[in-house]
């Protein structure tokens, strides 16, 4: 994804991002791929388009509020994952629930608990995310899927 550490940086080149696929502008490929991921989310969609939104606005989850650019994040992040792979097996499990579910979104939002639970985890620990952790994490995931199918 794009590293900085400014978040204010990142949110705009979300809009950003936005703003060249629905004006239809030359794009790079990461503004290709923020841009699907904003255009899976069309609830995001105005506060992505008003200019005079809010970008260094905090998101607390105590007062029941998603943080749409971490939200969109995570579904970055899995489909960066997936693309290289890494870790090793994470394509095949996506492709897995993706042929259980058909339907990429879905698949995306029930990987990312796992995703969360990892960085959580790692955060709390002070340690690297545990590779294999989210990697079970993600197969208990298929076998809950087909337990319900």
């Amino acid at each position: 994804m794009f590293f900085s550490q400014d978040r204010n940086e990142i949110r705009q080149f979300f809009r950003s991002s936005w703003k060249k696929l629905i004006d239809k502008k030359p794009i790079e490929p990461l503004e290709i791929l923020v841009g699907e991921v904003v255009a899976m989310h069309p609830e995001y969609h105005s506060m992505l388009e008003t200019e005079q939104t809010d970008l260094d606005k905090d998101y607390l989850a105590e007062d029941g509020q998603t943080n749409p650019f971490l939200h969109m994040g995570m579904h970055i992040t899995l489909r960066e994952q997936c693309g290289s792979n890494h870790p090793n097996g994470i394509s095949e499990i996506y492709k897995k629930i993706l042929i259980k579910l058909a339907n990429q979104h879905e698949t995306e939002h029930l990987m990312m608990d796992c995703l969360a639970e990892t960085l959580w985890q790692a955060q709390k620990t002070g340690q690297l995310p545990d590779d294999q952790a989210y990697l079970g994490c993600l197969n208990q995931l298929i076998n809950k899927i087909d337990t319900k199918l």
